[in-house]
């Protein structure tokens, strides 16, 4: 994240034979031969129909945010900000690239940033809102500031989530109408590292925002956690918590909320395990060995380009003005010539929020199904990952040193609010997280790295399966099959995700006696209650919840291993949205 302060810191598938019926009178052989043909032509497998789809948008948006001032580096002074912004539109400009400027309200209220933003094309520019709440905004709400400075970073005072809800209501009115007074409308896009639900539901309701946008996920940075969210790309968040996808078009707000920061899909996650907070490896062009490097870059985009998702990809470019143009300007100059040969060659398309929400919401009434893979790491690495997302959980799996370890699985309620929707942060430090099932990162410590790996039995001895690169290949929509040849035994393991399920087969010539085991540090704080057979039933943030075995069963094993899921008819199958206790 970025505050100056912490740079360290199908449709159903055919199933079975049911939907073949006998005709009842040959209408000549022509016509049977190509109806037989054409039955045949689909799977009656137990997964999706496997028919590869075609590729999926890559979608850029340069967002680059805008304060006034920063209180906490005397040598940051406004002239420096402003400048910043001046050198941002002089390079976008340069490469004919498109963007978004998003205005904190003591910037908005600032003639240098009105005069600079009015005269830009409004067909390649869109100007919104940057939502911190700065000391200007709160007086003229009628509000009392609470803060050190006139902007205060800090999550009680800085962000809507420090008000009250109808406060947040008057914050929103004073700050649309003078956007308005100033450009002459309502802005379309609103954006912060993180929105309350009250707050983005009023603006979409009143004022009709179309699209927003919140921080990657991170575990403290500046004092900031979202943690186990719908991992990159975007979602419709829950009327009740807006950093939790909703399961139901009416249980939502209608507004995509697009993840920011472009974060590194293997790296980033494990960064800063058992310190008190994250580092940062992302799109940034700040930071110098991410989104500053040649080579992260390159390779960033390569896979963004050439790994296709399921759905669509997404990468937010640009950085805030704080940290001045001196800092970023190498990044900048890495980035930019690059996403403008990209585009010229078809591979990536670079819009506006405000044009990427509204594609959005033309093709997903809710929130959909998507990945984002990476099948070739940077040189000298041979590390492989897939993040899958749905409404319903996401999961990500990682490949290393021949082994596959399931980091990730974190399943998402609606019904669950965040601590914000009714009540007023009370410190300088703001968390929101979804429901763990396995959690590679706060589960962890330096050495061991929790998470779910693939084991058998072999000659009376247990043994890590290992094995080849994995195949991914996404199905119809909704879906993706991964292959993943194995060298301990001659087989491979077929793994299905889709909206709502997880499934797992072992194909091999010989019987293997093979099971996944989580295992987790010594000491991490985990949520199971009880591990039954059939399911786990597990506690988390006020929440209760469960786990559903649909193929295969849980235990708690003899060896170390916190449970043990072994498969049933060499099948694990996993329901991961049905998570209702009763």
């Amino acid at each position: 994240m970025r505050s100056v302060s912490s740079k360290n810191t199908k449709k159903p598938v055919f199933k079975g034979n049911n939907y073949y019926m006998p005709l009842k009178r040959v209408m000549g052989f022509v016509f049977c031969t190509a109806l037989v043909s054409l039955i045949c032509s689909f799977s009656f497998s137990n997964g999706p129909d496997k028919i590869p789809a075609k590729p999926h948008p890559k979608i850029v948006n340069i967002v680059n945010f805008i304060r006034l001032l920063e209180p906490r580096d005397a040598a940051i002074t406004q002239d420096v900000l402003y400048q910043t912004v001046v050198k941002q539109v002089a390079i976008m400009k340069k490469y004919k690239l498109p963007g978004t400027f998003l205005l904190q309200y003591d910037a908005l209220m600032d003639a240098r940033y009105q005069k600079l933003l009015s005269g830009l094309p409004k067909d390649s520019f869109e100007i919104g809102g940057w939502w911190e709440i700065p000391q200007p905004l709160v007086e003229k709400a009628g509000l009392k500031w609470r803060g050190r400075y006139p902007w205060d970073w800090h999550a009680n005072i800085g962000f809507a989530t420090g008000y009250t809800p109808a406060e947040r209501e008057k914050l929103v009115d004073v700050y649309m109408a003078d956007f308005k007074k100033i450009f002459g409308y309502y802005p379309k896009s609103v954006a912060s590292w993180f929105i309350d639900a009250h707050s983005l539901n009023y603006m979409y309701q009143k004022y009709h925002i179309v699209a927003s946008a919140n921080c990657k996920d991170q575990y403290g940075t500046d004092g900031y956690t979202l943690w186990g969210g719908y991992w990159n790309q975007a979602y419709y968040p829950s009327k009740i918590n807006s950093y939790v996808p909703a399961q139901n078009a009416q249980n939502q707000i209608p507004v995509p909320i697009f993840r920011m920061l472009g974060s590194d899909p293997i790296r980033q996650y494990d960064t800063g395990i058992s310190s008190d907070r994250q580092g940062v490896i992302t799109l940034e062009p700040v930071y110098p060995k991410a989104g500053g490097s040649e080579q992260w870059v390159d390779w960033f985009f390569r896979s963004f380009t050439e790994d296709e998702p399921l759905g669509f990809n997404y990468a937010q470019a640009g950085q805030e003005n704080s940290f001045t143009w001196d800092a970023m300007a190498k990044g900048f100059e890495i980035q930019m010539p690059l996403i403008a040969k990209l585009r010229a060659e078809g591979k990536l398309k670079v819009e506006t929020l405000e044009q990427s929400g509204l594609w959005f919401k033309k093709n997903y009434r809710v929130t959909p199904a998507t990945t984002f893979a990476v099948t070739k790491d940077i040189a000298g690495s041979d590390l492989k990952t897939l993040w899958f997302n749905s409404r319903f959980y996401r999961i990500n799996m990682l490949w290393e040193n021949g082994s596959l370890r399931i980091r990730d699985i974190h399943l998402f309620d609606e019904s669950k609010p965040d601590k914000y929707t009714k009540d007023v942060a009370t410190s300088n430090e703001c968390d929101f997280f979804t429901l763990p099932v396995v959690d590679g990162y706060i589960w962890s410590k330096p050495g061991r790295f929790a998470g779910m790996r693939v084991k058998a039995l072999i000659d009376g001895k247990e043994v890590l399966l290992k094995g080849g690169d994995p195949k991914f290949t996404n199905i119809g929509t909704t879906a993706v099959h991964i292959s993943w040849p194995l060298s301990t035994i001659n087989g491979s393991l077929e793994m299905d995700l889709d909206e709502k399920m997880a499934n797992i087969k072992l194909v091999s010539n010989k019987p293997c006696n093979w099971y996944l085991d989580l295992d987790t540090a010594p000491g991490a704080k985990l949520p199971f209650n009880k591990i039954n057979p059939k399911n786990i039933r597990c506690s988390f943030d006020g929440m209760n919840y469960k786990l559903n075995a649909v193929k295969g069963t849980f235990s708690e094993p003899a060896n170390g291993a916190v449970l043990r899921l072994k498969p049933q008819l060499n099948v694990i199958a996993l329901n991961l949205a049905d998570i209702k206790t009763t």
